[in-house]
Parts: C-alpha cells; structure tokens; sequence
C-alpha cells in the first residue's frame, strides 16, 4: 500500500512545479498545438509591450528584466534575442521545465544573458527594484495567491518599469466564444491526454475557466499599486495582454 502524506499532495497538486515536472518534455509542442500556433506571436507581443519605448531606451542597452514562471524559457530567450543588450533571469519552479529551457538557452548561445533560477512567485528571491521590467505568461493563473504573486512582481520592478502579464481566459462574447470554449472544454484536454499520455492537461480546462474576467484581473493589478497602461484582447478574446506600470 502506497500512503501519501500532506506534503506530497500540495507538491503534486495541479499548477505546481511537480505536475509540470511531469508533462515537461512534451510541453512546447503541447502549446503549439493547442493554441494553434498562436502562443509564439503572442509572447512577441507581450515583448514588444515590456520593452517598448522609454523603457527600452532609458537602460542605453543594460536592461535586467525577470520572467516569472519562465517554464521552457520560451519568453526570456525571446526577450534576449529581441534586445541584445538585455541579462534576463527566468523563475520557475518546476526543474523539468528550466532543464528544458537551459538546454533552449544553451543552443541558441545565451548563457551569459540568460539565467533561468528554481523558484516561488509568491515569494521572489531579488531585493526591491532590481528588475527593469518584470513580465509572466500563462503563469498567474498557477499561483496560489494571485495578489502576492503581482505584489512581487511589483516590488521587485523599478518605479517606472513595466509589468505585463499575458494569460488564458475562456471567450464570453463574440460569434467564436461558442468554439472556443468547445476547444478549452474538450478538444484541450483530449489532446493533451493524448500526446502526453497523462491527464494533467485536464487541470489547463479548469484553470482557464476559473481565471478572472479581463477587468476584474486588471482592478486586480490596480489593487497592489499598478497603473494600468493597457488591456489588449487577443486570439478573439481567448487571451489577453496586461500592460501595467510600477
């Protein structure tokens, strides 16, 4: 007989690194596939947000920015190779996914910019203001406590800086919000089942219907002292960008 204690059960619940331990080597293609593609032109997007303008130009090139809940490193190797004179230190708490994503950093020759660290959001291991910009994708809605998660993020950023947080949330409006809930509802964890050949990708659904609607998650940001810069639907609302200032 096999006896589980509490420890195990909160290691291995759905969102923790553990489970994504476990769907790790599977994990990018997962997400092309599942989002049709759709998941790489996003994080461009959400690049291009945290390092446009002042912010970009103010640092003459010597940006420090953190990528929270990095996974495979997808978003701090974009962030290094959309501006040359970026250091980038990805967090995540699963070491599946950062063996992955160092092994993404080493082959495009990164090393020296990028840093990918085990950690918590909850609980970020950086003194106040060091980060230029601070960003997290498809990440929030896996931490415990949300609001510490953004408070973090907030405290570690520079006045000024920028933070943004791209995320899923399940269509309400528009002719299409009917298919994409069929594909959240249905067609996401069957497919992930499948190609993973475990059922963790059935915790993807119920995250993703569960996340707060676009303007209660951004009055969220607003309540640990951001300024909301901007809100932007994309993929017909089946995921939105949250550009904020510190």
């Amino acid at each position: 007989m096999t006896t589980e204690t509490t420890t195990d059960l909160v290691s291995t619940r759905d969102g923790s690194g553990a489970m994504f331990d476990r769907i790790a080597p599977r994990y990018d293609l997962l997400n092309r596939l599942m989002s049709l593609g759709l998941d790489a032109s996003w994080r461009r997007r959400l690049v291009r947000s945290l390092l446009q303008g002042d912010v970009a130009s103010s640092e003459a090139g010597l940006l420090e920015v953190l990528d929270v809940a990095t996974g495979t490193a997808d978003v701090a190797i974009t962030i290094a190779k959309a501006h040359p004179g970026a250091r980038v230190v990805g967090l995540d708490p699963s070491r599946e996914m950062l063996a992955v994503g160092r092994r993404k950093v080493t082959t495009d020759e990164l090393d020296p910019r990028v840093s990918l660290i085990e950690g918590d959001a909850q609980k970020l291991p950086f003194e106040d203001g060091r980060f230029a910009a601070s960003c997290i994708s498809f990440g929030i809605r896996n931490v415990p406590d949300r609001l510490l998660g953004l408070r973090e993020m907030r405290r570690v950023t520079r006045p000024g800086g920028r933070v943004v947080v791209l995320e899923l949330n399940e269509p309400e409006r528009g002719w299409l919000a009917p298919f994409a809930r069929l594909h959240v509802h249905h067609i996401v964890p069957r497919m992930g089942a499948w190609l993973s050949g475990s059922k963790e990708y059935r915790y993807l659904q119920r995250s993703i219907q569960a996340f707060p609607a676009p303007d209660a998650f951004a009055a969220m940001m607003v309540s640990v002292g951001l300024t909301m810069e901007s809100t932007t639907s994309l993929g017909f609302g089946s995921a939105h960008l949250f550009v904020a200032r510190v």
